[in-house]
């Protein structure tokens, strides 16, 4: 049996009692299997997805790794190694990884704890790299992934302007998913309900639609793009159609005025993008959208959690996405990288790439703030739970 056939979070949940002793072992495998290999992986994202990595990141090496143990997988890592200039060297990045393929074992810490001693032995010991790793967000009050890291030695590096995560809990039935949102986000949706709104879940060829929609948004509203939209057409175009994105459409009376690309794979389904019309803020087509989306995700997924992404330093998306998680979801912030680099030339140089590249960042930002024709950031960067 192939090892796509046999992930542990599709054995039964009765065999999860026990702590396994087994050791782990590190399998590289073949980059045409990968996705298929984690697709119903608890932790699976599409950062950690072949058809968003080979894309987004087309001058990294993407090498696919999965955790054996035994004759079962444990987990996963894409791990993207990225070469420095003039030879010095390399780095080893895993973006919201390694992933465990059953989240709710008992041990999980401890087997996210082996595949980290794998990556360290294989890329910071063996071929002598920064292996830099960052976790997701914890649905909690700690993030346990980015501790364990800290605690075995790796060293706090890049942090998000804006790292909070704003995420709605999806196993909530209608009236008490209604009663959490707060009370303006309710009353919102009220109006939206009256206006005449229809919701729709679209084939995925009907993405040009989509996409003439987001086009004309961010030329609208003048944010500052940076993010991967490029992935899209391959993302829509996965043949498995649990880890393909899923489309959905809102129309007032026959024209098109919301939609929203959504990874809904694993534990945690995703809002990848959105895009509004200018009639949307009258009709209140987002919380319509959003509402709508909520309750599709609980029926038809097996996610427990809704992330909806950050902000990007703009007030009006906190104030949004604060109401829709409300009184029963979680905001929580992304953690910053972790590196580990035990021997030294490759500390050197993978923190003089890191700052190299966090300047780079930061001239980009005030370039943006400079032009003209960019909306500019306006919040404040201590209110995001607040």
């Amino acid at each position: 049996m192939s090892l796509a056939a046999r992930p542990i979070a599709d054995r039964p949940k009765t065999e999860s009692t026990a702590v396994s002793a087994v050791p782990l072992t590190l399998r590289r495998i073949d980059p045409r299997s990968w996705d298929a290999a984690i697709a119903r992986f608890d932790d699976v994202c599409q950062e950690q997805l072949m058809a968003f990595a080979a894309t987004r990141w087309p001058g990294v090496v993407q090498e696919p790794l999965l955790f054996m143990e035994g004759d079962e997988v444990a987990g996963g890592c894409l791990v993207m190694v990225q070469p420095l200039p003039l030879g010095l060297g390399a780095i080893a990045v895993a973006k919201w990884a390694p992933m465990l393929a059953r989240a709710n074992r008992p041990d999980a810490m401890l087997v996210y704890s082996r595949m980290i001693d794998l990556l360290v032995a294989e890329y910071a010991v063996r071929r002598r790299m920064m292996l830099s790793v960052l976790p997701r967000a914890a649905a909690g009050q700690r993030n346990g992934q980015h501790e364990h890291l800290i605690g075995r030695g790796f060293r706090t590096g890049a942090k998000l302007l804006f790292p909070d995560r704003y995420i709605v809990n999806l196993r909530l039935g209608d009236e008490e998913q209604r009663r959490s949102f707060q009370q303006k986000w309710r009353y919102h949706l009220n109006r939206a309900d009256r206006a005449g709104l229809t919701f729709e879940r679209a084939d995925p060829s009907r993405r040009p639609e989509f996409d003439a929609l987001y086009a004309q948004m961010v030329d609208r509203k003048k944010f500052p793009d940076h993010s991967a939209y490029e992935t899209v057409p391959a993302m829509m175009e996965i043949a498995d159609p649990a880890l393909r994105p899923e489309l959905f459409l809102v129309h007032h009376q026959s024209e098109l005025v919301a939609g929203a690309i959504i990874f809904k794979a694993g534990d945690s389904a995703v809002y990848l993008y959105g895009a509004t019309s200018a009639k949307a803020l009258e009709l209140r087509a987002g919380y319509f959208l959003h509402w709508h989306i909520i309750r599709w995700l609980r029926d038809n997924t097996r996610a427990r959690w809704y992330d909806l992404g950050g902000t990007d330093g703009f007030q009006g998306l906190h104030q949004f996405k604060k109401g829709m998680v409300g009184e029963r979801g979680i905001i929580a912030p992304v953690p910053p990288v972790a590196n580990f680099a035990p021997h030294l030339w490759p500390r050197l140089t993978g923190e003089a790439a890191f700052a190299g590249r966090e300047l780079a960042h930061w001239l980009g930002r005030r370039l943006d703030r400079l032009r003209p024709d960019r909306a500019k950031p306006d919040q404040h960067r201590d209110n995001g739970q607040h």
